[in-house]
């Protein structure tokens, strides 16, 4: 427990309107979007960066430990209070977007800016910001910097690392630091704004980040491909790809999916359905966006497609894209709990990981359906628990998942494409990533924060 006179002392640099320490507020801040209930000390909000500094140098100073929070949507545990402390809650007032710069195609915002507010705002004025997180409407961009969060765009567009110039951060000592500068290119010193990327809050606390932004294409199509088996479909994803087509985004869903989506939203998909592939193209010309549907539609053939539908409208677009949209809660016919991993693998061993997750699913007695990026090589993988009371079935649950990992690892893939390690993820760590390859991480968190007050645990770390 964290000492009143701990507590006064930030008060004193917040006020008192910005310290929370009643059980509402503790329980409110306890959990994300993994279910799992840590409850913290007390809730932070501080007003700017400067007080961000002050409260770190004080927490560094007596040993106090520090969880930096946006939204709490993450999916792996990582702004979860495993060990108590001060939750660091960004939301309130550090949620601003600071400047739109229009000579350099830059945004500028601060850490808790929602993702969809940030896409609006550059719209508005012709610009585009790709990176569309599903939790796109409520999650953070500092959340989204701290998991390197990806999205359905990602297939065209790249993920948040590709769009991250510069940051600026606070160290656990209370040291400002900047990291990347507006220029394109920079060589100058170490990459650190690369190391922040995807650190899940473990090494400092971003408090601006200037992001790239593009013009926004002038033309879109929605697409979708109906394939007798999951074999064809994957197929269709690396060698469209191959001959040339760039889609913005190729999204998949296996039979099981199609059958729950079925069943929950009657949706009109084909029965004989064994898979769906669903995404977007675009361009700045009618042409060039009709162009890179005929080569889908020709892969898409060549690879045992019965259908390929070109969406008319708007409404129609809306239709192909809403299973996607309800794939996840659609799954929950299967069972009463659901082990959700988002393994990631290069393209063309998309085949071969799916043939491996069923037949872990069939080992064990899962139904284990599967839908996501396949685009990007990120599939989300679901074993579906019947009965979450059942302990062995729990084990085996959580066995058939290291097998998936380590299926996943042996194809050269890896442990999280979108979603983070936190703390669900960090006892597969050893999976991935050699005794040496742990020690370095474990020396760069040392050399961030040798106090280890910073988020720490996560990731195994």
């Amino acid at each position: 427990m964290i000492k009143e006179e701990h507590l006064k002392f930030i008060s004193n640099i917040v006020g008192d309107e910005n310290l929370k320490s009643e059980k509402a507020h503790l329980i409110a801040y306890s959990y994300d979007a993994t279910k799992a209930r840590f409850e913290p000390d007390a809730v932070v909000f501080p007003r700017h960066e400067e007080d961000v500094s002050k409260i770190l140098k004080y927490c560094n100073e007596h040993k106090i430990i520090i969880v930096p929070r946006g939204a709490g949507s993450g999916c792996t545990g990582g702004a979860l209070p495993s060990e108590g402390g001060i939750v660091l809650s960004l939301e309130r007032h550090m949620n601003k977007l600071l400047e739109i710069d229009m000579e350099n195609m830059l945004g500028i915002v601060q850490p808790g800016l929602i993702n969809m507010d940030f896409q609006k705002a550059v719209e508005a004025v012709g610009l585009f910001y790709p990176p569309d997180p599903a939790s796109q409407d409520f999650s953070t961009l500092g959340g989204n910097v701290s998991e390197n969060a990806g999205g359905m765009r990602a297939a065209k567009y790249g993920i948040t690392k590709d769009y991250v110039i510069a940051l600026r951060a606070v160290l656990p000592n209370g040291e400002i630091i900047k990291a990347g500068k507006k220029t394109i290119k920079d060589v100058a010193g170490y990459n650190v704004a690369g190391i922040l990327i995807a650190s899940e809050g473990t090494l400092a606390v971003i408090t601006e980040i200037t992001l790239k932004v593009i013009t926004k294409p002038k033309f879109k199509k929605t697409y979708t491909g109906i394939f007798p088996d999951v074999n064809s479909a994957m197929n269709a994803v690396f060698k469209s790809l191959a001959s040339g087509a760039n889609p913005v985004a190729m999204e998949f869903l296996d039979s099981l999916v199609i059958k729950a989506l079925k069943q929950k939203y009657a949706l009109d998909l084909p029965d004989d359905a064994g898979a769906v592939l669903v995404g977007d193209v675009d361009g700045n010309s009618e042409e060039d966006v009709q162009s890179q549907l005929d080569t889908l539609e020709l892969s898409f053939k060549e690879n045992k497609s019965s259908q390929f539908i070109i969406a008319a409208n708007t409404e129609e677009s809306n239709k192909l894209w809403f299973a996607r949209r309800n794939a996840s809660p659609a799954n929950m016919i299967y069972g009463t709990k659901k082990l959700n991993e988002d393994i990631s693998v290069p393209r063309s061993k998309l085949p071969e990981a799916l043939a491996g997750i069923y037949a872990i699913g069939e080992k064990y007695g899962f139904n284990v359906p599967c839908f996501g990026h396949a685009g990007d090589g990120n599939i989300h993988v679901n074993v579906m628990i019947k009965d979450k009371t059942n302990e062995k079935e729990m084990e085996d649950g959580h066995q058939a998942i290291r097998e998936i990992f380590q299926l996943v690892i042996d194809l050269e893939g890896t442990l999280s494409g979108e979603h983070g390690i936190g703390l669900s993820k960090a006892p597969f760590m050893d999976i991935a990533f050699t005794n040496a390859e742990m020690e370095l991480f474990r020396s760069i968190k040392k050399a961030f924060d040798p106090n280890n007050i910073l988020n720490p645990f996560k990731m195994a770390l």
